[in-house]
C-alpha cells in the first residue's frame, strides 16, 4: 500500500498536472494522463482559478480602463480561449466538423479527429463564440468579475457532466477522464460548485452552475446520437458550450431578477 506521504505527493502532482493541462501556466509538471484523470472531479475548482484571471481582465477593462462593453467582451473571450491554450476551442471545432458529416459514427469520428478544419467546425465556433461574446457584453459592470468566475467553473462542470453521461471511445486521452467520472462524483462537484456560486452571486450563481451541467448533458446526448462515443474533442466542446449556456442563463437572470 502507498504511504500517506506518497498519496499526498501523487495528489498534488495530479492536480498540478491538471492545471498545467488546462492552462498556459508553465508549471513544468511531469505526470501522466491517468494520474490527472484521477482528479477530473476537481476540474471545476481549477475552472475557478481560471475564472479569477478571466474575471480580473474583464473587471480591469470595464471598470478601470472604462472600455465599452463590446470591446471588453472581445478582450475577455479572447483572453479566456488563449489562457486555456485553445485546447477546448480545438475540440469544439473538431466536433462541428464531425456533426456536419453524413454517414455512420466511424466516419464522423474519423472526420472529427482529422487535423483539417472545415465549414462545420468554423460554423459551430462562430455560433458559440458570438453567443458567448454577446452574453459577456451584457454582464453588469459591478458583477463582471464574479459572473466570469462562475462561468469558468460552469464550463468545467459541463465537461464533468458530459464525461459522466458519455461512453468513452476505446482510445485517446478523453477516455481516461470519462472513465474516471460517475454520478456520485458529479454530485459532489455540483454541491461544491453550487456553494461557491451561491456565495458569489446568490441564486444567479447556482443557476450558472446548473447551466453548465445542462450544457454538458446536451453535448453528451448529441455525441451519443452522432458518434456513439465521446472523445477528448467532445469533452473540449462541452467546455465551450457549457460556458455559453451558463452565461446566457446568468445574464438573463441578472436582467430579470
Amino acid at each position: 500500500m502507498k504511504s500517506k506521504e506518497t498519496q499526498s505527493r501523487n495528489s498534488m502532482r495530479g492536480i498540478a498536472g491538471l492545471i498545467s493541462f488546462s492552462t498556459i501556466i508553465p508549471l513544468n509538471i511531469h505526470t501522466s494522463i491517468e494520474e490527472m484523470a484521477d482528479f477530473t472531479w476537481f476540474w471545476p475548482i481549477i475552472g475557478g482559478l481560471i475564472g479569477i484571471f478571466v474575471g480580473v481582465v474583464g473587471y480591469l477593462s470595464l471598470n478601470i480602463v472604462h472600455l465599452p462593453p463590446l470591446i471588453t467582451a472581445a478582450i475577455v473571450y479572447s483572453f479566456a480561449i488563449w489562457f486555456t491554450g485553445f485546447h477546448h476551442l480545438d475540440g469544439l471545432m473538431d466536433m462541428g466538423d464531425g456533426l456536419m458529416v453524413h454517414g455512420d459514427y466511424n466516419k464522423k469520428i474519423d472526420v472529427m479527429r482529422d487535423i483539417n478544419i472545415g465549414t462545420g467546425g468554423i460554423s459551430l465556433f462562430f455560433i458559440i463564440a458570438i453567443i458567448t461574446f454577446s452574453a459577456i457584453a451584457a454582464i453588469p459592470a459591478n458583477l463582471i468579475l464574479l459572473t466570469l468566475i462562475i462561468s469558468e467553473i460552469a464550463a468545467k462542470m459541463s465537461l464533468l457532466s458530459c464525461a459522466t453521461f458519455s461512453r468513452p471511445f476505446p482510445n485517446g486521452t478523453g477516455k481516461f477522464f470519462i472513465e474516471s467520472m460517475n454520478i456520485p462524483l458529479l454530485i459532489l462537484s455540483l454541491i461544491l460548485t453550487s456553494i461557491i456560486g451561491f456565495l458569489a452571486i446568490d441564486i444567479v450563481g447556482i443557476l450558472g452552475i446548473v447551466g453548465g451541467l445542462l450544457g454538458g448533458y446536451i453535448v453528451a446526448t448529441v455525441a451519443k446520437k452522432h458518434f456513439k462515443y465521446a472523445t477528448g474533442d467532445v469533452l473540449g466542446a462541452s467546455n465551450e458550450i457549457g460556458r455559453a449556456v451558463s452565461l446566457i442563463i446568468m445574464t438573463a437572470a441578472l436582467i430579470n431578477l
